[in-house]
């Protein structure tokens, strides 16, 4: 919501002062949905040149996220703890037997029905299962080791997947200043096609050319620049939650005692969402 909020400060506070200063902002209503044309059916074609169908998609869908924000809350950094450490204890004192119905059937579990946030995010769930999985199937001595370079690579393929809309909306704000141009020469273009008009008249058509910069710059700067730099924020905040996953197991794997389980979860959290070391190893003594 606070995106929201600055887009109509934006406008609110480039066009207000605008008309404040003087300027006759009929003239860049009156050119706007012409020089829009341009530019924004330049960058639409530009981008689809860049990208397919799937990428679309995901420009589309980051914009969502730009919206609502981050996924996960302080809560839910703790749940995440609280799931990965319980499933890891069962495995550790039960057996494979005891946590393999849990990590081949999540929805009909008794564990993960405590924690249905999990269940809605196919990213997390497959991380945790798969890495569980992977525990489960091994005989003999596991390396940790091995184990957090499986999930290392998981996570980054991920990451590389998560980030394209990013790199997109990156490479569309850094055309639309050059797009804007465009849309100005070819009003110069028209405008010295009509070089026998009055004077007044030529002002306006250079006026419009000129709109045509003016709107390539604030796209960029003001609007998809933001746009990607938020995506990236929300991307990355929404990624620590795959560290607790794989800290906790790394943690487990390697024998240590609970409180340094925690520990190395917990720190992998911002300073946001991050729980206190009291909250959650009173929260796993109740587990």
């Amino acid at each position: 919501m606070i995106s929201v909020i600055g887009l109509v400060v934006l406008f609110v506070m480039v066009f207000g002062g605008f008309a404040l200063t003087g300027g006759n902002i009929m003239v860049v209503i009156e050119a706007l949905p012409h020089e829009m044309l341009i530019i924004g059916g330049a960058a639409a074609g530009a981008t689809l040149i860049s990208t397919d169908i799937k990428g679309i998609k995901a420009i589309g869908g980051g914009f969502g996220k730009i919206v609502k924000g981050p996924r996960y809350k302080r809560a839910d950094y703790s749940a995440a703890i609280f799931l990965t450490a319980k499933l890891m204890k069962m495995l550790k004192n039960d057996g494979a037997v005891a946590v393999e119905p849990h990590i081949e059937d999540p929805a009909t579990s008794s564990i993960f029905a405590e924690y249905p946030q999990f269940l809605k995010d196919p990213v997390f769930l497959h991380l945790l299962t798969d890495s569980l999985r992977l525990l489960v199937v091994s005989t003999g001595n596991i390396s940790p080791q091995a184990v957090e370079d499986i999930i290392d690579t998981a996570i980054d393929t991920h990451h590389v997947a998560a980030f394209r809309p990013v790199e997109s909306l990156t490479t569309l704000s850094d055309a639309l200043p050059a797009l804007g141009i465009v849309a100005a020469v070819l009003g110069v273009v028209k405008t010295m096609g009509s070089i026998d008009k009055p004077p007044s008249v030529l002002g306006g058509m250079i006026g419009s050319a000129l709109v045509g910069t003016f709107l390539g710059v604030l796209l960029s700067y003001g609007i998809v620049g933001p746009c990607s730099a938020r995506l990236k924020a929300v991307l990355d905040a929404d990624a620590e939650i795959y560290q607790v996953v794989r800290r906790v197991i790394v943690a487990s794997l390697r024998g240590q005692p609970q409180p340094m389980v925690i520990e190395s979860a917990r720190t992998a959290i911002g300073p946001a969402n991050q729980p206190s070391f009291t909250e959650i190893f009173d929260g796993l003594r109740g587990r």
